[in-house]
């Protein structure tokens, strides 16, 4: 099966955002702010298998589009519980450098494919 750097990249980092939510919630007891990122930071992924299923490459650059507004919810979350002290320095630094990645590649792909579609 061929390797495809997105869906392995946000399959990895929906597997972090879960162990942070673990963290979060059971550590330190935060109970709503953890279960947004639970949804937001694990949705990118699913979209992004939903993506590589679509049925147009319009539908392919929509629910790209849609993971990458996740991603971007996603980064204000962790930005937020570190500021409300819930995470590290270490930790949020670590985490936002692979969602910024993320949103990079998603970014690129929406890009690439648009223009593919002028051509």
């Amino acid at each position: 099966m061929k390797s495809n750097i997105i869906k392995e990249k946000s399959f990895d980092f929906a597997y972090r955002i879960i162990e942070l939510y673990k963290y979060v919630r059971y550590e330190k007891k935060e109970f709503v702010l953890s279960k947004q990122i639970l949804r937001s930071g694990t949705a990118i992924g699913a979209l992004v298998e939903e993506a590589l299923q679509a049925e147009s490459k319009q539908d392919f650059i929509h629910k790209l589009s849609i993971a990458n507004k996740e991603a971007n919810e996603t980064h204000y979350w962790i930005r937020l519980l570190s500021k409300a002290d819930y995470i590290n320095k270490k930790s949020r630094e670590s985490i936002l450098k692979d969602c910024e990645e993320l949103i990079k590649l998603l970014t690129s792909i929406i890009k690439s494919s648009k223009d593919n579609i002028k051509k």
